[in-house]
């Protein structure tokens, strides 16, 4: 997931299918745009200290993030329109979660307050994110 929101301080929320699931790091960037349209971007060494911390009382099937200000839903299919859709359920569904909206309100919040961001195009699956301001719950 190349997503330049992913920065320090953020919690990623990565669902994990197979008993035994590996963690890995790679592939960063000092500068990329939002839908990183070619291969290019500005490749750079990572260093940092990571938690893991598993999560058995999430259900969740799709990747996750959150930021201090920020609720990241994340949508990847090869086909830019179901990786969107996918984006806003998942926004939806979590809104839906933390405050008490009906998925028709969750929904309307999302068009007026949420962003709706391509992440990455450049990969077989495309990619895009919805960030919502906490401060909108």
């Amino acid at each position: 997931m190349d997503n330049k929101e992913l920065r320090p301080g953020t919690t990623l929320y990565l669902p994990v299918f197979n008993d035994g699931g590996l963690f890995m790091v790679g592939d960063g960037h000092a500068v990329q745009g939002d839908g990183e349209v070619c291969v290019t971007a500005i490749e750079t060494g990572l260093t940092g200290t990571f938690r893991l911390t598993v999560r058995k009382d999430l259900d969740w099937t799709w990747p996750f993030a959150e930021t201090p200000t920020h609720l990241i839903s994340i949508g990847l299919d090869e086909d830019l329109d179901d990786a969107a859709k996918q984006a806003v359920r998942e926004m939806v569904a979590h809104v839906c979660r933390r405050a008490n909206l009906s998925r028709n309100q969750a929904y309307m919040l999302c068009s007026l307050a949420g962003d709706l961001r391509v992440t990455q195009t450049v990969d077989g699956n495309k990619g895009c994110h919805m960030m919502l301001p906490r401060s909108a719950l």
